[in-house]
């Protein structure tokens, strides 16, 4: 027997269909997620329904039969016959944190965007800036941006003033790199676009302030995953913010990885593989993982598993292919740290370590490889 009645999306509405379900003694409910819209759905039927959110792709209608009414019935049908695959909702205050996590993402994009932009008013007023500082927003560069916007007309001929420690470049080519020009509107452009990036690093600074506060109470993971290889503190608390700190959820390090974007893909038709590129999931953990591994591979010193790991898959793969290995390779140690609530422990790669025994092969197989690298055999005189 189906039921069904239409509710509006305000709050008050939504708690009224909350109290329609209690009436009806529905405490299971499957929805689709579309874009924002399911979470004030999901935030009054939280507290009342368990709640499984699915994949628009898990749950498509028929063609030709697509209406709201009979997608509802569709999806009531196929979740009643346990055909339906939920998608992982941390809890409240985890999504709290992840929220704050991506915004925090999203401001560096937009610094990052800025100082593309700033370096263009540059580029484009003949100043070489970045051809003798390794950075353009140091304290050198800086200083003379600065000074070059305070005094527009007047030409700089004396950058000894603004030398510092760790400068490389000499005088003579900080004046070639200055010998430009900047019109005006260039010139009001670059002061609002360093503004901008002020105000941009404020925000900043205010966000991961409240970010800290709110994680303060996942401290003791956060300390577990942060002995992970290339992992610091923001970085360990992305994580956190995107998996969580229950493991139970996923049913092993494998789901996680695949849920997180980091495992080849299944697409094989008679007899023939089509692709095993990696998926488009996992579109905020997955460049933070790639950061991290990249990170791990150079302290090559502190941490050999790593290194030796990336570096035979390297010879054979590619390193791109590689990275990826390496980072679905610490989302498998985070998923063992979080729930053995254990530290990190080099000891369990001491095979990597390690180098291979040389094996010994016969002249046919030797023969074979080399035919298999694409070099011509042939044999020699005797």
């Amino acid at each position: 027997m189906y039921k069904s009645k239409r509710f509006s999306t305000f709050t008050g509405d939504l708690r009224r269909c909350a109290d329609w379900l209690a009436e009806n003694n529905c405490k299971d409910v499957c929805m689709e997620s579309t874009g924002k819209y399911w979470i004030p759905i999901y935030n009054v039927l939280e507290k009342t329904c368990n709640i499984v959110l699915t994949h628009p792709k898990y749950v498509k209608a028929i063609r030709g039969k697509k209406t709201d009414k009979k997608d509802a019935k569709w999806i009531a049908d196929i979740f009643k016959h346990d055909l339906v695959s939920g998608s992982f909702i941390p809890p409240a205050d985890i999504r709290q944190l992840r929220d704050l996590m991506r915004y925090r993402w999203k401001l560096t994009n937009f610094s990052t965007g800025e100082k593309n932009r700033a370096q263009n008013c540059l580029t484009v007023s003949n100043y070489k800036l970045d051809e003798v500082f390794s950075d353009v927003f140091g304290k050198a560069a800086t200083a003379i941006t600065t000074h070059l916007l305070d005094h527009p007309d007047e030409k700089l001929t004396d950058v000894s003033g603004f030398r510092t420690k760790g400068m490389k470049a000499t005088v003579e080519q900080v004046l070639a790199a200055v010998d430009g020009e900047m019109c005006a509107q260039q010139a009001e452009k670059l002061r609002i676009i360093r503004s901008h990036m002020n105000n941009l690093d404020l925000c900043k600074a205010n966000l991961e302030s409240l970010i800290l506060t709110t994680a303060e109470k996942y401290l003791p993971q956060l300390n577990l995953v942060l002995t992970v290889p290339g992992i610091k503190s923001f970085s360990a608390i992305a994580v956190i913010s995107e998996i969580g700190i229950d493991m139970s959820v996923f049913p092993s390090s494998k789901h996680l990885c695949s849920w997180a974007g980091l495992t080849p893909q299944n697409n094989e038709s008679a007899g023939k593989k089509k692709t095993t590129r990696i998926g488009r999931a996992g579109a905020y953990i997955k460049p933070l993982l790639v950061q991290c591994a990249l990170a791990a591979i150079k302290a090559k010193k502190k941490h050999p598993e790593i290194f030796n790991r990336y570096n035979s898959l390297k010879k054979r793969r590619g390193h791109k292919k590689a990275i990826i290995a390496i980072a679905r390779m610490l989302l498998t140690a985070i998923y063992n740290i979080l729930k053995k609530n254990e530290p990190y422990n080099a000891t369990l790669y001491q095979r990597c370590n390690t180098p291979p025994e040389h094996k010994a092969v016969s002249v046919e197989e030797a023969i074979f490889i080399l035919q298999r690298q694409g070099y011509l055999v042939t044999p020699c005189a005797t």
